[in-house]
């Protein structure tokens, strides 16, 4: 059993039990679920392309940073140019809780992406109760056809999807309803980083798609051959959350990039 198929048996017993503790009608009525929602896409297309991520772990890295709250942090992202905010609502794997996103949600303009592993439609309306802007479906745990129903699902409920592919074979996960394909630097069942493999892979996508570089950018250079490969975002957490303090980190980064591109 590789480490995404023992997430995924834990995320559906988690399901499970907070169909229990709340309906859907109950998430209905959250004070977030009517809100008018911002769109990653166009932010990606009109700012630094830089989903910023707030990460206190990984099954891969550990500890990355469990020391710093995320408002803090969240603030200085787009204070300092992000395009959205990427939040791991995972806690068993990633350490982290819906409460990272409701607490920022107020304090931030920009689109924030709720990044999970979403396999049931429960989860699509705990996003937009919390005041999530987009989700992460991933092509390695579902279907094509799952992808297209639940990219369905999440544009009724006003928020925009960005599918995660790693292999040419999840490549037929792509519909024309979804919003932006990423393209994951890192083999989720191995963890080896290949930033060539992500090229090839996103000269295989329609030209049209708005492609996200993720995981696996470690420094300027990796950003800037990406960038001059074409992609039109990226997902950054660990480079920034490894640092003592991720905003300045962020705010040095982008600085760097934007001055010597």
């Amino acid at each position: 059993m590789t480490i995404l198929d023992k997430i995924i048996e834990r995320k559906k017993e988690e399901i499970a039990v907070s169909k229990t503790k709340i309906s859907m009608e109950g998430l209905k009525s959250s004070e977030f679920f009517g809100r008018q929602n911002f769109s990653l896409k166009e932010s990606i297309k009109n700012k630094s392309g830089i989903i910023a991520e707030f990460k206190r772990k990984s099954p891969s890295k550990g500890i990355i940073n469990d020391k710093i709250q995320p408002l803090e942090v969240v603030s200085a992202y787009e204070n300092f140019g992000a395009s959205g905010i990427s939040i791991l609502t995972d806690n068993d794997f990633f350490g982290g809780s819906f409460d990272d996103i409701l607490k920022v949600r107020k304090h931030i303009g920009i689109s924030i992406l709720r990044k999970d592993f979403m396999v049931d439609e429960y989860q699509f309306y705990e996003a937009k109760s919390i005041g999530a802007d987009a989700v992460l479906l991933i092509a390695a745990c579902l279907s094509p056809a799952q992808v297209l129903e639940f990219t369905e699902l999440a544009h009724q409920l006003g928020l925009e999807v960005l599918l995660e592919i790693h292999t040419e074979g999840e490549l037929k996960h792509f519909n024309p309803e979804i919003d932006l394909v990423g393209i994951n630097n890192r083999n989720l069942k191995d963890f080896k980083v290949d930033l060539q493999h992500s090229v090839l892979l996103k000269d295989q996508l329609p030209k049209n798609v708005l492609s996200v570089a993720e995981s696996g950018i470690y420094s300027k250079e990796d950003f800037k051959y990406l960038k001059e490969k074409g992609f039109d975002g990226f997902l950054m957490g660990e480079y920034f959350m490894k640092n003592e303090n991720p905003a300045n980190q962020f705010a040095e980064f982008i600085s760097d990039v934007t001055n010597n591109s």
